[in-house]
């Protein structure tokens, strides 16, 4: 059964919601592990509740990706392979390279960094990477992943449109969902998680879209490199043990998810 808390309040108005974030904070932080199965009555047991919003919020979340529905056992969560993992992000790839160029072409116009809407956007975008940054260097994944969801979200809402957003958003936590597990083997964490989030606004802020697409570039490849070192058996030392034979990485380099 998953979760170690116990009994958890939750309040009537926003049951169906509650659980579906409490669940997928689960899922995110390890402690629901992919192929762990439960059911509607269990979940509803952990929380109090009835089977009805319950049921609701886990299918919701199958419809997100995150778990799988069993008519006979109830639900699992979702396993994601090596190959979704870099599916996922080729797909987010393309979508942000999209959004650099339509900055960069004049297409986004309403998007001006000087105008007071945008700045403030950006400045609170600025603000949730300077989060992430500290958790990242500190190792702490359950803050940075919190942090790095938000920042993303919010970066992307104001240079794209609801629907890539919602896109984006989606794939990320799936991201993550295959990341964590890989990362929780790994002893220390700190300066192994990508901490760039404040130079890629500071880039986009001064429309400097060829940075900032650098930036993603690197994030992603390193991103790709330290999970495939992790799921081949190893330590997540894979530009590590590239190191010893050609210069460092650098700082923020063995980044995920």
């Amino acid at each position: 059964m998953p979760g170690s808390s116990g009994h958890v309040t939750v309040t009537r108005s926003t049951l169906r919601q509650q659980i579906a974030d409490a669940l997928r904070d689960e899922v995110l932080a390890g402690r629901l592990q992919p192929g762990q199965e439960f059911t509607v009555k269990e979940i509803a047991e952990q929380y109090g509740v009835s089977a009805t919003p319950v049921r609701e919020a886990l299918v919701d979340l199958s419809a997100q990706g995150l778990l799988d529905a069993d008519q006979h056992r109830g639900f699992r969560v979702h396993e994601y392979s090596g190959d979704d993992f870099r599916g996922m992000i080729e797909a987010r790839s393309l979508v942000i390279d999209g959004m650099f160029h339509a900055l960069a072409d004049g297409h986004l116009a309403e998007v001006r960094p000087e105008e007071p809407r945008v700045a403030a956007a950006l400045a609170g975008v600025r603000r949730r990477g300077e989060e992430a940054q500290r958790a990242a260097l500190a190792g702490d994944v359950t803050v940075l992943i919190g942090y790095d969801l938000r920042f993303w979200r919010e970066l992307v809402s104001v240079f794209g449109n609801p629907y890539l957003t919602d896109f984006l958003h989606r794939l990320r936590v799936q991201g993550w969902v295959y990341a964590v597990q890989h990362l929780r083997r790994l002893p220390d964490l700190r300066g192994r998680l990508w901490s760039e989030h404040t130079a890629l606004v500071d880039a986009l802020t001064r429309r400097d879209t060829d940075s900032a697409r650098a930036i993603v570039e690197a994030y992603n490849a390193h991103s790709l490199s330290l999970v495939e070192g992790l799921t081949d058996g190893g330590t997540g030392k894979g530009p590590a043990q590239r190191s010893a034979r050609q210069e460092p990485p650098a700082p923020g380099a063995d980044t995920l998810p």
